[in-house]
């Protein structure tokens, strides 16, 4: 009996953590993410506060920025369907095949992490352009992929490529192979067994790197400006409409498009997440 009550408050003591309690790690946790996310952001809706509805209309819904937002928020999600597309055979490539150089192409793949955005565009620039590499033997046949909204979306795949493939890669390499094997031998096609086994795994990753992707080309601008002409109504996207009122000193007018731009981001985001959410509740179901 005396045993028993003697070794009742070991058993209720709380186990060891590497890292402070829940309390503290939450108020740190907290205390960064508004220090490096709320504060600025919550800087940028105060400053578009300064504006009347009237000026914030004139600012966000000008015939220009409108035409801006639609070449931003088209390219960028053109961009992430392709990636989405090719992002899933280059990661599929990377897992299920071996072959010469498969290190070297998978180092390639994150070259877009590593490389300057502004050295991005002028070597896309360079090669693209009516004098380069493959510019030059393009536009004799009236193909002209620089300096137009062409070059936007190049530019928007070339950045946004490492964030499919990084992200479905790990999901197929955890992938149950016997899962497959099995859809085979009950006389599944190759489609068939891609429909229904392999897509439904990867299809929550695949969405996440696509929103990724998105996110990052929407407020892309280095690699962007040198490779899009910045034609106003034709080629000038969002980011570079914010820097222009910010050379010219409207600080108001740049953070209310900013706002938009935001906002905007945000609803895809949520709607994204959403569809994971629904992904993941019909695999598991």
């Amino acid at each position: 009996m005396t045993a028993a009550v003697l070794q009742a408050p070991l058993n209720k003591r709380a186990p060891k953590r590497v890292l402070p309690g829940f309390r503290l790690t939450l108020g740190y946790t907290l205390f960064y993410l508004a220090l490096i996310v709320l504060l600025p952001l919550s800087a940028l809706i105060f400053k578009t506060f300064t504006l009347t509805g009237e000026q914030f209309w004139a600012a966000v819904a000008s015939p220009r920025v409108v035409a801006s937002y639609q070449l931003t928020f088209g390219a960028s999600f053109f961009a992430a369907l392709v990636n989405s597309v090719f992002g899933l055979l280059v990661a599929w490539v990377l897992v299920r095949y071996q072959f010469p150089g498969k290190r070297i192409v998978d180092a390639l793949v994150d070259l877009p992490f590593a490389l300057p955005t502004a050295v991005a565009g002028i070597s896309l620039t360079a090669l693209l352009a009516g004098n380069g590499w493959i510019g030059s033997l393009l536009e004799p046949h009236g193909i002209q992929l620089a300096f137009n909204r062409n070059g936007v979306v190049i530019a928007l795949i070339f950045i946004g490529l490492p964030f499919v493939v990084r992200t479905v890669q790990p999901v197929l390499e955890d992938a149950e192979k016997e899962l497959e094997e099995a859809a085979t031998c009950l006389g599944a096609t190759r489609w068939q067994t891609f429909r229904h086994v392999i897509f439904p795994t990867i299809a929550p990753a695949l969405l996440t790197g696509f929103a990724m992707a998105f996110a990052r080309g929407v407020g892309e601008y280095g690699s962007v400006i040198f490779i899009a002409g910045n034609m106003p109504m034709i080629s000038e996207i969002t980011p570079l409409i914010i820097i222009s009122k910010l050379e010219q000193y409207d600080y108001a007018g740049a953070t209310a498009v900013a706002t938009v731009m935001l906002l905007a981001s945000f609803v895809m985001l949520m709607v994204i997440n959403s569809l994971q959410a629904w992904q993941r509740k019909r695999a598991g179901a």
